[in-house]
């Protein structure tokens, strides 16, 4: 029964993978946290699950042709430069007994900024709004060495601080951001997985079975993005955000139970919301 439950949640947690372009890891690690489970495992763990989603997700928007791939692998190759920067710290963390606070509290500061950045431009109008034809490698670089350190360092596949600084910074259309991102995540989450999966030991028959619904859930969040204006995407990343910070606040509160509820609650609406849209496509005329 337990590892069904984990296969219901790969599934939930990948469909909003497909849909943001997070990865899955940025979700499932702080609900794994919440869960029990270590900070090392739910990293370990969280890492697995996201090469697999990543993996699912790609092949989604190669077809929607929402990838950006000079730019991916730009981003990707930085990425896994800072991946083996930031895992001497998690270990060092965890050798001193303060994984626990600090892994937690850097998600709190990050989620805050994200939260309030993705809100704000889902406020804006996509009318007028032009992607710009080539992008900035510095800041593809630093944008993707910043992915890769917190890929690492909180076991997340970068993507949950990828997507909003390409779209904040350099202009990146929010769906190409997601495919371009997933593209960058892959690489990133590929290196930390085996980096980490050496020294920690995980129960890999929950990640199996995580990654399992999760090969279900990412092709059908990626076609959902079909339903979704623009700045619905952004509103509804930046409340997915809020979800996630009240859960790692908690934890810290020692609230597990309280956290989970929240995140649930998130998760409902957004099936819901994703059931209307569908339901209202439907029902609109055809033209010709």
């Amino acid at each position: 029964m337990e590892y069904i439950l984990f296969f219901v949640l790969g599934g939930l947690i990948s469909v909003l993978s497909g849909f943001f372009g997070v990865g899955g890891g940025f979700i499932l690690t702080p609900i794994l946290l919440l869960m029990g489970f270590s900070p090392l495992q739910a990293i370990t763990t969280s890492l697995f699950f996201t090469v697999g989603t990543s993996l699912s997700g790609i092949t989604a928007h190669i077809k929607l042709k929402n990838i950006l791939w000079k730019e991916g692998l730009i981003m990707g190759t930085s990425g896994i430069a800072a991946t083996q920067l930031a895992r001497p710290m998690v270990y060092y963390l965890e050798a001193r007994g303060w994984d626990d606070i600090v892994i937690p509290f850097m998600y709190i500061v990050l989620l805050a900024y994200f939260a309030f950045s993705m809100i704000r431009q889902g406020k804006k109008s996509d009318e007028g709004v032009i992607a710009p034809e080539s992008f900035s490698v510095p800041k593809l670089m630093a944008i993707g060495f910043v992915g890769g350190f917190a890929s690492a360092a909180l076991g997340v596949g970068g993507g949950f601080i990828i997507v909003p600084l390409i779209i904040t910074m350099l202009g990146f259309n929010p769906k190409k951001a997601v495919g371009t991102s997933l593209f960058a995540v892959l690489l990133i989450v590929s290196v930390g997985f085996v980096s980490y999966a050496v020294k920690t030991e995980i129960d890999y028959v929950i990640g199996l079975m995580l990654i399992a619904g999760g090969l279900i859930g990412s092709q059908f969040g990626a076609r959902l993005t079909g339903y979704f204006q623009n700045k619905e995407m952004n509103a509804m990343l930046g409340m997915l955000y809020l979800a996630t910070l009240a859960g790692a606040v908690l934890k810290l509160f020692a609230l597990n139970k309280t956290g989970l509820a929240i995140m649930s609650i998130f998760i409902v609406y957004f099936f819901a919301r994703s059931f209307v849209k569908i339901n209202q496509a439907k029902h609109i005329p055809k033209k010709g």
